[in-house]
């Protein structure tokens, strides 16, 4: 965990008074925002977009006359997800939170209603995703406020060149950067296409990297291939529904592509496929532009080939799995009012525009209308690469385990239902009925807990 302290004297003396500008804070101000706030934000995986983050925390407390204290805290080992059961047990700690996902739907009943800070914003902003919107919403009262930091999908990003040369496939022109795309050439951008050009380049030398463990990164590329079938595990009524044809043809697929992958994916874990784009061994990975922004840095060679796109199409559809970040702010907080105030300084759209520029490009607003920011045009090299990580054309953004109710699909996320019985048919031994069977087991224990 990182912690940054501000107080007045101390911003002063640090800053000497120079930062950005300053963004209005319209709930909270003077005396109501006075006193202390303690606040625990992810720490983001992009190393330039903390200090942001920060600088803006602390344009908020100068203005508002609070000594704030901001926490980075990891999600690696599970460090956020610990600290948000602690602060709940104890009714201590944090007053405000970041919550990754469906980690929120355990909290809904000890965070403080924010429908005036998010209403206030959607007036502002304009309309919110409809995938995070119905995370953050329980019993008619929104339970958290939507966030930038950290929030993104999880589409292609590919070698350019590795994948012209073996698979005969030019992603920079099936998706151009700053130009409308070729419907056709869009369209043949499918799931069946995914595997042929992963066949071609295993046979290359250069497999793709996808997960097959019990990750996060394993359990989102999936799901967003069961949405693709129609595979659902728990429909929105909350009853099991994975002993499906969409539920076969998703296993009987990864059966094949498995073929096609690096041998040890099923123990992969979540920075695995990052390092095998980063390597220059792998000729694609599904994840967010953070492997790319490494390789700038890292591996600048790799970085000039790479390119994000949208995700292939299936029989119901191109599904992208989405990971929001929301902010909560526990009822046992000593300064609500302020946590309030905070939130809306960060989530305004010079705020949030500086934070995706500072993430270069990682983090996605929830906000539908701010896809329209230039930083996603402007990176580089190459210039243009990640135009196409904001969901465009018939892209659907979702979160894996949906349209489960929460409490189900929280649990189905958590513990990689998905991935396991996919895992059990693929490289266990069972048989496909085999695998359904203990997965319906599984999904039986979620809705009677």
């Amino acid at each position: 965990m990182t912690a940054f302290r501000t107080s007045r004297r101390r911003f002063l003396a640090c800053t000497g008074m120079v930062a950005g500008a300053t963004l209005a804070a319209p709930f909270v101000r003077g005396a109501h925002a006075a006193g202390k706030l303690n606040v625990g934000f992810w720490d983001h995986f992009v190393p330039s977009a903390n200090p942001v983050l920060v600088r803006l925390c602390k344009e908020w407390a100068e203005q508002e006359k609070v000594d704030l204290q901001v926490d980075l805290i990891t999600t690696i080992g599970g460090k956020l997800s610990l600290t948000a059961a602690a602060e709940r047990q104890g009714r201590t700690g944090h007053d405000l939170l970041s919550f990754n996902g469906w980690q929120l739907a355990a909290y809904y009943d000890s965070l403080e209603p924010v429908d005036d800070v998010v209403h206030d914003l959607i007036q502002r902003n304009g309309p919110i995703d409809a995938a995070v919107s119905n995370l953050a919403q329980s019993d008619g009262h929104w339970r958290a406020v939507p966030f930038t930091p950290g929030s993104q999908i999880l589409p292609p990003c590919g070698r350019i060149d590795m994948l012209k040369s073996h698979a005969g496939l030019d992603v920079t022109q099936i998706f151009p950067a700053g130009a409308a795309a070729d419907k056709a050439l869009v369209d043949g951008w499918t799931w069946d296409a995914f595997l042929a050009a992963a066949e071609k380049c295993h046979k290359a030398g250069f497999p793709f990297g996808l997960p097959l463990g019990t990750t996060g990164d394993s359990t989102n590329w999936i799901g967003a291939l069961c949405n693709a079938f129609g595979a659902v595990a728990v429909d929105a009524k909350g009853d099991i529904a994975i002993r499906s044809d969409g539920t076969r043809q998703v296993l009987e697929y990864v059966k094949r592509l498995a073929a096609f992958l690096p041998p040890d994916v099923v123990a992969w874990d979540d920075a695995s496929n990052n390092r095998w784009l980063i390597s220059g061994k792998g000729a694609l990975i599904l994840n967010g532009p953070s492997a790319w922004a490494v390789a700038k840095r890292d591996a600048p060679t790799v970085a000039e080939q790479c390119w994000t796109f949208a995700m292939p199409k299936g029989p119901k559809g191109r599904f992208v799995s989405f990971t929001p970040f929301l902010a909560g702010i526990w009822q046992f907080s000593k300064n609500k009012s302020a946590a309030k105030s905070l939130l809306a300084h960060l989530s305004t759209r010079e705020a949030i525009q500086q934070l995706v520029a500072a993430s270069q490009g990682f983090d996605l607003p929830p906000f539908v209308k701010f896809n329209d920011f230039d930083t996603w045009a402007e990176q580089a090299p190459p210039k243009g690469t990640i135009y196409n990580y904001p969901s465009r054309g018939d892209q659907v953004q979702v979160i894996t385990a949906s349209p489960a109710p929460p409490p189900i699909a929280a649990q189905i996320y958590a513990q990689a239902t998905m991935p396991r019985m996919i895992a059990r048919y693929v490289k266990g031994g069972s048989s496909m009925d085999q695998a359904i069977t203990w997965a319906e087991g599984e999904l039986e224990g979620y809705s009677r807990s």
